[in-house]
């Protein structure tokens, strides 16, 4: 493994070749190896690295720019390094679509579900919190069947939680600024469960901070069976992005998205 990620550094070094020397570090580096790994697959090599003269560091780089509609030159440069250092979502662009599901089958098989607050963020009220998680919830009920309700003890269907670092998954936080959370798709265990960095300044109707609003609204699109959307004015965008919690309205690209998995709000006309 240690001699993979020397393959990979030296790839990503000769990658940026139309970069400032300046401007690239060994960190950079680093950081944009592990990005790969963790968002877009980049996995060990068996046998040769280059295999009919693409490296697997040029096609994941242009899998990832390709995605976020960036320049696809399989390269570094400030515009890809850039989006690789904007805050986001936890969860892997699996897909080049769209919106984009785990899979037709990978759902609730009911429309009534559970959820709740494990522990509570400092960074807000509780009472701003349960708002908070409330609405991003209701985003969803709104155009589906689904509907949610808060238990107080006991198991649920989706059970939030604020932790730091190494907090019970395979999935450790990296500190603020990073990746803000992350959520499970629907299954049994840990499927539908949402988890929230610490690490990160929640906040509530601001634009300041991060928006917990916003991030969860987000992740419980994962904890309903949606994966990352490439519309970058769609909800699970994987890149935040504040949008005001009293006038935020589903886009289309993440409407059709739930509604091919649970069909529409049968209440609305």
């Amino acid at each position: 493994m240690k001699f993979f990620s020397v393959v990979v550094l030296l790839m990503l070094a000769g990658a940026v070749y139309c970069m400032p020397v300046a401007d690239v570090t060994v960190d950079d580096e680093r950081f944009a190896e592990s990005y790969l790994k963790r968002f877009f697959n980049l996995t060990e090599q068996k046998g040769p690295s280059v295999r009919g003269g693409i490296s697997p560091v040029t096609r994941t780089l242009s899998d990832m720019q390709r995605f976020f509609g960036l320049k696809i030159t399989g390269a570094m440069n400030n515009e890809t390094l850039a989006v690789m250092k904007k805050p986001r979502c936890g969860v892997p662009d699996v897909s080049m679509a769209r919106f984009s599901t785990f899979g037709t089958n990978v759902k609730w098989q009911k429309n009534s579900l559970t959820y709740r607050i494990v522990n509570y963020t400092p960074d807000m009220s509780r009472a701003e919190v349960d708002d908070s998680i409330d609405k991003a919830l209701q985003v969803w009920a709104k155009v589906t069947p689904l509907r949610f309700t808060k238990i107080y003890s006991g198991t649920a269907d989706i059970m939030i939680s604020f932790g730091r670092r190494a907090h019970g998954d395979s999935y450790p936080f990296d500190g603020r600024g990073k990746t803000l959370a992350h959520a499970f798709s629907p299954s049994s265990g840990i499927g539908g469960d949402a988890h929230f960095d610490e690490d990160e300044n929640f906040t509530y109707r601001s634009r300041t901070g991060t928006n917990l609003f916003m991030v969860a609204a987000h992740e419980f699109g994962h904890s309903l069976g949606l994966s990352h959307s490439n519309d970058r004015g769609a909800l699970m965008y994987p890149v935040y992005s504040y949008k005001n919690p009293d006038t935020f309205v589903l886009p289309s690209d993440d409407v059709s998205g739930i509604q091919s998995l649970y069909g529409p709000n049968p209440d609305k006309p």
